[in-house]
C-alpha cells in the first residue's frame, strides 16, 4: 500500500505520523505543542541545507557543494565553458568519469578523443578521472565520496546518494560551472516531503519494485515536484544500504529535487566496508520535524512490478498486467502509435503468447539502479543450473563497477550468469540511454534500468523502426529469463534472499584511477581532438525580442531525450553545432531547417539588410501603440518553441544549448516538467517564459512580439504583454516568467552564462 497524505504532517520522534489537521496530538506525545516553523527545521534536509548555506537566509539558498561529477558527455562542455569563464583549477573534488560514451561505435575517433580531453583536464586543473568500464558515475560516488551529511552536484539527473546520508541534486552544466567558479547554486528553500516507510519488503521484491510503487502513485499528482524526498520510518532499517541505493537512484524519476534517508548503523557498515567510516554521520530528523507532504508505503505490501512503456510512472504489478493483459496491452499499443506518429509501428498484442504469458524478447540489468552488487548476485541465484533457452530472448547484464565486477568474479557468481546464457559487460550506462543494446525492430526489453522514455533504448521511428522497453527489478527479470523469455513474477521463485557479504577491493581504482585533485598542473595542456568546438558566441539579449515559432508541441509532457535525442547522438556532445543538428531530431524533424532560417534572418538583420519578410512584420509591430517607431536595429530577432512541459528527464544541458546556437532566444510552456531543464534555459541566455491560457491563437510560423524584453528583467515577472503577429495584424497576448534570481535576471541579458562571466571579470 502506498498512501498520498493530503496536507502537511508531523514526525514524532521518528516513528509517528500526526496529520497537522490533528496537531493536538502532538502535545500528547511530546508534552508541548506543536510550532509548524520550528518542526520545519527539524528535517534531515534542513540540517544538511543550513550547513552549505552560505546566504544567511533560508529561504533564498546559496549552496556551495562539498564534491561534483559528470560523465563523459557533459564534462567536456562544462570544462570548456568554465575555462571560458576564466577557471584557473577545481575547487572541489571533480570527479569526471566515462561510463556514457565508452562502448558508443559512432563518429571514429571522438568519443576516446572526449576520454583524453577529460583525462588531461583533470591533470591540467586538479580532478579526478575514472577510465571507461572502471565505474558508472554514481556507483563510484557512492564507493568513494557519498557520507554523512554531505552535498554532492552531478551534471546527471539521478546523481542521488540519499541512502547514504548525502543530499545529491542533478542539475545541468552550468550549474557546475557555477561551482568551478567559486559561485553558488541559487534555490529558494524547497518542500520537504516524508516517504514514510513501514513493514519489510518479501524476499522476491526488489529495490525497483519498491521505486516503481512510489513513483506510480507520485508523479502524475506532482506531489513530490522540485521538493526533497525525505526517507524516514522503521521500514528503513529492514533493508541494506546496498538495496537502499537502488530505491534512492530511482527518486529522479518523480521530478524530486533530491532526496535523503535516515542513515543506521547498516550505512555505517557500507561505508566502513569501502574504508570510509570516517564518512558516517547519524542523520535523522529532530524529535519533531515537520513535512509538506507524507508518502506512507507499507513495504510488506509492495509486489514485484513493471513499469510499461513509455514512462517510469506507468506502472502495474505483474499480477495485476496479466489479469487485465489484452486490455492494457492495448492502451500501450494506442500511446505507441501516438509516439510513432506513422512513421513506424509497434506492437504488443503479438507477443501474447497461446498461454496467456507476454513474450519479450530482450533483458538487461545495468547501470546506477540495476547493476548494484545485490541485484546480480539474485540474478546469479534464480539462474544458476537454468537456461534462458536460444530463441529470441537474451539478457545482458553490467555490474555498475570494477569492484563489484571482481567480487562477483571471484564468488563465481558471473560464471553461473553466463552458463545459463547471461552475457557479462562491463560497467556502462548506454542501455539505459539507446547507446548499448538497442533491441529489434518491435521487440520489448525488460530493463532493471533508470528510464524507458520513447525511443530512448535506441530505435527511429524516423527510419521505420520503433522498439520498447518496460522497466523491472533485477529479480523477476532473472525470473523472466529462467522461463525463456516469458514475464515472470519473480514471486513464482524461491531462491531470493541469500547474499554473500560483499568484499570491496579497490585495487582496480588504485591501478587506473587518476587522483590529481588538489594536484592541478597550470602548465599542462589540454588535449583537443577534431570534434572538440568552442561554444559560439551568443548575444547579449535585445531591448525587444521578435520571436518566431519554429516548433509547436501539445504533449502532456516532452522529455529531455525529445529535445535533443539520447543514443548515439550523445557522441557528438563536445561539437555544439554539430550536436544541434540533432535538436528535436525524433519528435518534429523539421525544427531545425525552421530554426536556422530564422537565424540566417537574424543576421540579415545585424548587417543592417533586413529581408522581406522581417520587414512586413516590422510594419505591423509598428501599429501597436507605443511602437511607431520600431525599427529593424531595435529589435532582436531568434526562434522560440512552445511546449505544453518541456523538460522531463536528463539533467544534461544540450537539451537547451542546442536551441540556443541555433538561435532560440525563449521557449514558451503552461510549466516546466524540472528546475534542473528551466535552469539550462536561463543558464544557455533563453527566456523561460509561460503563456496566461491556451496556446490557441499562433500556430509554427507565426511570430510573437515582446517589447521591453529586457527592461521585463528588471522589474515584476508576472504579467508581460506580448503581441502574436500574423495574416497582417497584431493580436494581444500576456506571458509570465516565474520568479528568477537577480543573477539569474543578468543571465539571461548578458545573453548566457560565459557571457555573464566574462562581464564579471571585466
Amino acid at each position: 500500500m502506498v498512501k498520498l497524505y493530503d496536507g502537511g504532517v508531523y514526525l514524532v520522534k521518528g516513528k509517528e505520523l500526526v496529520p497537522e489537521s490533528e496537531s493536538a496530538k502532538v502535545e500528547q506525545l511530546l508534552g508541548r505543542a506543536a510550532d509548524r516553523e520550528e518542526a520545519k527545521k527539524g528535517t534531515m534536509a534542513y540540517g544538511i541545507l543550513k550547513s552549505h548555506n552560505i546566504s544567511g537566509d533560508m529561504e533564498k539558498l546559496q549552496i556551495r557543494f562539498d564534491a561534483m561529477t559528470s560523465h563523459d558527455i557533459t564534462y567536456v562542455g562544462i570544462v570548456q565553458t568554465a575555462r571560458a569563464s576564466g577557471m584557473d583549477k577545481f575547487p572541489i573534488p571533480y570527479v569526471l568519469t566515462c561510463c556514457h560514451n565508452s562502448l558508443c561505435a559512432v563518429g571514429g575517433t571522438i568519443n576516446d578523443d572526449d576520454h583524453l580531453f577529460g583525462l588531461s583536464a583533470a591533470k591540467k586543473y586538479g580532478g579526478i578521472f575514472v577510465p571507461p568500464h572502471i565505474a558508472v558515475l554514481h556507483q563510484y560516488m557512492r564507493e568513494n565520496f557519498a557520507g554523512g551529511g554531505k552535498m554532492i552536484l552531478g551534471s546527471d539527473s539521478h546523481t542521488r546518494y540519499g541512502a547514504l546520508g548525502t543530499l545529491a541534486i542533478g542539475e545541468g552544466g552550468g550549474e557546475l560551472v557555477k561551482q568551478l567558479l567559486r559561485d553558488t547554486y541559487d534555490v529558494a528553500y524547497p518542500g520537504v516531503v516524508a516517504i514514510y516507510l513501514d513493514g519489510k519488503p518479501a524476499p522476491y521484491v526488489g529495490p525497483h519494485d519498491i521505486a516503481l510503487a512510489i513513483i506510480r502513485a507520485v508523479f502524475k499528482k506532482g506531489y513530490v515536484k522540485n521538493k526533497v524526498m525525505e526517507f524516514v520510518g522503521p521500514g528503513v532499517s529492514t533493508m541494506t544500504t546496498d538495496f537502499r541505493n537502488g530505491i534512492d537512484v530511482m527518486t529522479t524519476e518523480t521530478t524530486c529535487l533530491s532526496s535523503i534517508w535516515r542513515t543506521d548503523e547498516d550505512t555505517k557498515a557500507f561505508l566502513a566496508k569501502h574504508n570510509r567510516e570516517s564518512d558516517f554521520r547519524k542523520v535523522e530528523p529532530e524529535e519533531l520535524a515537520y513535512y509538506d507532504g507524507c508518502v506512507y508505503v507499507d513495504l510488506s505490501t509492495v509486489k514485484p512490478m513493471i513499469a510499461l512503456p513509455f514512462h517510469p510512472s506507468n506502472g502495474y504489478e505483474i499480477d495485476e498486467l496479466y489479469e487485465n493483459l489484452e486490455d492494457i496491452l492495448r492502451e500501450t499499443e494506442k500511446e505507441a502509435a501516438r509516439v510513432a506518429e506513422g512513421r513506424a509501428e509497434f506492437k504488443l498484442l503479438d507477443k501474447v503468447t497461446k498461454d496467456g504469458k507476454l513474450q519479450v524478447q530482450q533483458g538487461v540489468i545495468g547501470g546506477c539502479a540495476g547493476g548494484n552488487y545485490t541485484n546480480v548476485v539474485e540474478a546469479a541465484h534464480c539462474l544458476k543450473g537454468r537456461s534462458i533457452g536460444f530463441d529470441e530472448f537474451y539478457l545482458s547484464v553490467y555490474p555498475s563497477s570494477q569492484p563489484v565486477f571482481t567480487d562477483l568474479d571471484r564468488k563465481g557468481l558471473l560464471a553461473d550468469l553466463m552458463d545459463a546464457g547471461a552475457v557479462i559487460r562491463t560497467a556502462f550506462c548506454g542501455p539505459c540511454f539507446g547507446a548499448g543494446d538497442t533491441p529489434a525492430n518491435n521487440a520489448l526489453a525488460i530493463r532493471h534500468t533508470t528510464r524507458n522514455f520513447p525511443n530512448r533504448e535506441g530505435s527511429k521511428p524516423g527510419n521505420g523502426q520503433m522498439a520498447a522497453v518496460a522497466l523491472m527489478d533485477a529479480r523477476s527479470i532473472a525470473a523472466t529469463a529462467a522461463n525463456g523469455g516469458k514475464l515472470t513474477s519473480a514471486e513464482e521463485f524461491d531462491c531470493w534472499g541469500d547474499i554473500p557479504e560483499y568484499n570491496y577491493d579497490d585495487r582496480s581504482y588504485k591501478s587506473r584511477v587518476y587522483q590529481g585533485f588538489d594536484k592541478a598542473e597550470p602548465s599542462k595542456e589540454l588535449r583537443f581532438g577534431p570534434n572538440i568546438k568552442d561554444w559560439p558566441e551568443q548575444e547579449a539579449l535585445g531591448e525587444n525580442v521578435l520571436l518566431k515559432v519554429v516548433s509547436k508541441i501539445l504533449d502532456e509532457v516532452t522529455t529531455t531525450d525529445e529535445l535533443i535525442p539520447s543514443g548515439e547522438t550523445s557522441s557528438f556532445r563536445s561539437n555544439p553545432l554539430g550536436l544541434a543538428e540533432f535538436t528535436l531530431s525524433r519528435r518534429d524533424p523539421e525544427y531545425v531547417g525552421r530554426a536556422k532560417a530564422v537565424q540566417a534572418m537574424e543576421r540579415e538583420r545585424i548587417a543592417g539588410k533586413p529581408g522581406s519578410e522581417l520587414s512586413a512584420i516590422l510594419d505591423v509591430i509598428r501599429g501597436i501603440p507605443g511602437q511607431e517607431k520600431i525599427d529593424a536595429a531595435d529589435v532582436e530577432l531568434g526562434s522560440t518553441i512552445y511546449a505544453n512541459k518541456p523538460g522531463d528527464g536528463s539533467a544534461r544541458e544540450q537539451a537547451a544549448s542546442c536551441q540556443r546556437v541555433l538561435g532560440a532566444l525563449a521557449n514558451i510552456t503552461q510549466e516546466y516538467a524540472t528546475k534542473r531543464y528551466r535552469s539550462n534555459c536561463m543558464n544557455w541566455g533563453m527566456l523561460p517564459f509561460h503563456l496566461k491560457g491556451e496556446p490557441t491563437g499562433f500556430e509554427v510560423g507565426d511570430y510573437i512580439y515582446v517589447p521591453g524584453a529586457r527592461k521585463a528583467l528588471d522589474g515584476d515577472l508576472s504579467d508581460i504583454p506580448a503581441y502574436i503577429i500574423k495574416d497582417g495584424k497584431a493580436e494581444e497576448i500576456h506571458l509570465y516568467i516565474l520568479d528568477m534570481t537577480e543573477n539569474e535576471r543578468e543571465i539571461v541579458k548578458a545573453g548566457c552564462l560565459i557571457n555573464f562571466n566574462r562581464n564579471k571579470r571585466r
